[in-house]
């Protein structure tokens, strides 16, 4: 089936990672961040957050004392250069190579890199070639 228009933004309200080393990966996922763009939105003592990205301690109030296990998150990029910024940025700021930026077969035009995160998350940065977007964002106003 070709798909010939994509909606983001509707299915995922939110994401939560705990983690074992806040400060650490606190480092890592700014590095990311500024290479993609994503400003940190808030903090405190056990959390952080971006867009809809939280990232907590295990012995935050959310966390109930549990780690999150290992997931694969992608982030959305305007072009190859900031995916290439992010492999960089992301090995420097301490995470592991998971694989160096490139054309994926997924689809035509498919450009990404992997790193793991410090808990070994699989944190991807990806390109889908060129597209027009129809916002910057999903604005809600409660």
């Amino acid at each position: 089936m070709e798909t010939n228009e994509l909606h983001r933004g509707r299915l995922i309200d939110h994401i939560q990672l705990i983690v074992r080393d806040l400060p650490a990966s606190r480092r890592f996922y700014q590095a990311v961040f500024d290479t993609i763009g994503i400003p940190i939105a808030g903090e405190g003592d056990n959390y952080f957050w971006a867009d809809e990205l939280f990232i907590s301690s295990a012995d935050s109030e959310a966390a109930a004392g549990r780690l999150t296990g290992r997931h694969h998150l992608a982030f959305q990029s305007r072009d190859r250069a900031t995916v290439d910024a992010f492999h960089e940025a992301a090995l420097a700021a301490g995470g592991k190579d998971n694989g160096a930026p490139g054309e994926r077969p997924y689809h035509p035009g498919y450009y990404a890199a992997f790193v793991l995160d410090p808990d070994g998350n699989n944190i991807e940065v990806v390109y889908h070639g060129e597209a027009m977007y129809s916002a910057d964002s999903v604005k809600v106003t409660f």
